[in-house]
């Protein structure tokens, strides 16, 4: 498997937005300068993390819109439907479960699960909170590959354990926590507190930081 940068693959992302917005409006070719502007890099930039999945477009014609977002959803794995599980019946997971635009991606939640009796058979957007104990068996029969976990920090790994165990392959985790996983689990955590931290250095120091991101 080829090693591809996050920020890159965080760019293909904001192209495909773009371009699916493009292609809605009838726009039929976007040059690298016009992907460039909308997203805040360069027309090199744009043009190099394409090049790692092939060749897109003419010299001088640009890219054609509508074959580009097919090429861009499928190197991004959305032609298909990925269940997901979210650990944490709390605020976040709240918010997570009842967020429509999961659904449009092509990611399902097929559960959500606490260890909170007082939870647990409450309605958590359009699933049930379910007990802990259900969850590898649950895990198994729906072939859930995403797991979600927002849980306080001290759970995270014994939780972490429990999911991969129950064979998930994929874990974003909101705790602020270390964590580890086997090699052949991908895990992305998102720390709060460093995304703050990140925004109020770019209003101390008057940087953009969505620019020339590598």
């Amino acid at each position: 498997m080829k090693r591809i940068a996050e920020s890159t693959v965080r760019r293909l992302s904001m192209y495909l937005r773009y371009l699916e917005d493009l292609d809605t409006r009838g726009q039929q070719t976007a040059s690298s300068d016009e992907l460039a502007h909308l997203c805040g890099t360069t027309p090199a930039q744009v043009r190099k993390d394409l090049s790692f999945f092939g060749s897109f477009g003419k010299r001088g014609l640009g890219y054609p819109v509508h074959e580009l977002t097919a090429h861009l959803r499928e190197i991004l794995g959305l032609e298909r439907e990925w269940k997901v599980i979210i650990v944490g019946a709390g605020k976040i997971g709240a918010a997570l479960a009842n967020y429509r635009g999961f659904r449009q991606r092509g990611f399902t939640i097929v559960g959500v699960y606490d260890n909170d009796p007082n939870k647990v058979g409450q309605p958590w957007g359009e699933a049930i909170v379910r007990p802990m104990d259900e969850l590898a068996r649950d895990v198994a029969r729906e072939d859930a590959s995403i797991a979600v976990l927002a849980i306080p920090s001290e759970d995270a790994q014994a939780v972490v354990d429990l999911v991969v165990n129950a064979g998930v392959r994929a874990i974003l985790n909101f705790a602020p926590a270390q964590i580890t996983v086997p090699p052949h689990v991908s895990l992305k955590s998102v720390n709060m507190a460093m995304e703050l931290e990140g925004l109020s250095f770019a209003l101390t120091n008057g940087t953009d930081l969505s620019q020339g991101a590598a």
